[in-house]
């Protein structure tokens, strides 16, 4: 061949899909019966080594799953590395490390406020115990409890208030002893 030829590497321009077929016909017309038979043993070439080339792939495949299996490295475990390394590659991203800054200082932020609100609640309460009408609830119901109880000394919770009202009204609700026998 007197012009440069391409080889595999070569920088001339391919047709591309949708060119004109007719400057395509046209091309091989114009070249000689020795290019022509040049190009045909340069395909036939680049279709061998293309085969090779698919071959080696095949058997690197395989030897490399032989590797593996031999290994111990199944698919599971193979999706668990990448899922481990791919959340590293997440974590190391700025958009990532940006994110969770900024979630770790509103979380704060509402812990603080959470704090706040309780401390507010419990003053509240405070407030609530220590008001004159929560006084004179907690009067009667001592009240209450002396006349329902007899002779406990006043000052117990309101839970053993309630405990003793509640057994004063069972007492109350209890049949009486003759009500019990049948009568013939």
């Amino acid at each position: 061949m007197d012009r440069g030829e391409p080889g595999l590497l070569g920088t001339d321009p391919v047709p591309e899909a949708g060119e004109d077929a007719v400057a395509a016909i046209g091309a091989t017309e114009t070249l000689s019966e020795e290019e022509q038979e040049e190009l045909r043993r340069e395909l036939a070439k680049v279709e061998e080594e293309i085969q090779t080339l698919s071959q080696v792939l095949a058997a690197k495949e395989k030897h490399l799953a032989e590797i593996k299996r031999k290994l111990g490295i199944g698919s599971l475990q193979e999706l668990r590395e990448n899922l481990a390394r791919g959340w590293q590659e997440v974590t190391a991203m700025p958009a990532y490390k940006k994110t969770s800054e900024t979630l770790s200082q509103a979380g704060q932020k509402a812990s603080a406020a959470f704090a706040s609100v309780g401390s507010v609640i419990t003053k509240k309460l405070e407030d609530v115990k220590n008001s004159p009408t929560f006084k004179s609830f907690e009067e009667k119901v001592e009240n209450l409890k002396s006349k329902v109880g007899g002779t406990k000394p006043a000052g117990g919770d309101f839970g053993e208030v309630l405990n003793s009202t509640a057994n004063a009204s069972a007492i109350s609700t209890e049949p009486l002893p003759d009500q019990t026998h049948e009568r013939p």
